[in-house]
């Protein structure tokens, strides 16, 4: 069956998309990563297409009332199922048209910033549906079959991610040069915002990571001390999806159903520490947060420490 082409942009043309390509290589020019970049890309794109279906192709045309106009649209618009779009992909396609203003302001070629009033929505601070208990967690962590290395490999993966808390992509990312075991330590390079931090290793995951680069690492890939920490059986870097995939399987088969993959070890390892007595501010400094607003999320979920409390303190008991 031939492969259909892409339908072209109507908006290709408009003048708008060259100042967004100028905007982009400023992005990057400023040390923004590549993938801030796309994302601005891509809602930008959105942006501009709404703009010339409404006859708009310069800069001083984006005024305050235009840009209420579009966050107005975005809040009735509605996906293919007919659901809304979620106030997080709201927020998402808004926040890159408010840099592009704050940019068009910079350099002179509005008069003023039009987004400086744009009352952005309010992101919900929601509770992560499900946290694994440490027995859960042991559980999923037992699935992987170390009697082959790609078994061993697998638990490594799921020790780091427990014990480090890292984000998917930031895994998948990680270097060989990154890992220093005899420092216990892992580099965390480029995380979300750009920015670096080091994770303590736990003794447990030393020795599966240990194991792993040792024995299974150099039967994958050709060069041992370069490249992609975790790679697949074919010596490839984990792309984010297939690593979700993995996880995803062997929470599967320690038959929990559970909602998401990786990040669920990212609230089992904040919260657990929480539980037993973490200072909030070294796990924010973990998590890689930049607002310990953002970290106290967990504080709410800690639930085990309140029921102690609630136990030795209610009278109803």
């Amino acid at each position: 069956m031939p492969r259909r082409e892409a339908a072209p942009d109507p908006s290709s043309g408009n003048p708008l998309h060259a100042l967004q390509e100028r905007f982009l290589d400023w992005t990057r020019a400023v040390g923004l990563a590549e993938q801030t970049a796309n994302i601005r890309r891509t809602a930008l794109q959105w942006f501009i297409l709404w703009c010339h279906d409404r006859g708009v192709s310069s800069a001083p045309e984006i005024t305050r009332e235009l840009l209420e106009e579009y966050q107005l649209h975005l809040s009735r618009c509605r996906k293919a199922n007919g659901s809304p779009l979620a106030i997080s992909t709201q927020v998402t396609r808004l926040h890159p048209v408010r840099a592009f203003c704050r940019w068009l302001a910079r350099e002179r070629m509005v008069a003023g910033d039009a987004s400086a009033e744009l009352q952005m929505p309010r992101l919900p601070r929601r509770l992560p549906r499900w946290v694994p208990s440490v027995q859960q967690v042991d559980r999923i962590l037992a699935q992987p079959d170390v009697s082959k290395p790609s078994g061993i490999r697998d638990r490594a993966m799921l020790e780091a991610l427990y014990s480090t808390a890292l984000r998917r992509m930031e895994l998948a990312a990680l270097q060989v040069f990154d890992v220093d075991l005899e420092a216990g330590i892992l580099h965390v390079r480029l995380g979300k915002g750009g920015r670096d931090r080091i994770v303590p290793l736990g003794r447990r995951t030393t020795i599966w990571l240990a194991r792993y680069l040792a024995d299974v690492r150099p039967m994958l890939v050709a060069s041992c001390q370069e490249g992609a920490l975790f790679v697949t059986d074919y010596g490839e870097p984990f792309g984010k999806n297939r690593l979700g995939d993995l996880v995803r399987r062997y929470i599967g088969r320690a038959r929990l159903a559970a909602p998401g993959a990786c990040h669920l070890f990212r609230h089992a390892c904040a919260t657990h520490m929480l539980e037993n007595g973490a200072d909030i501010r070294f796990i924010q400094s973990m998590l890689g947060h930049a607002d310990l607003s953002t970290t106290q999320i967990y504080t709410r979920v800690s639930i085990a420490k309140l029921k102690e409390v609630h136990a030795a303190t209610h009278p109803a008991q």
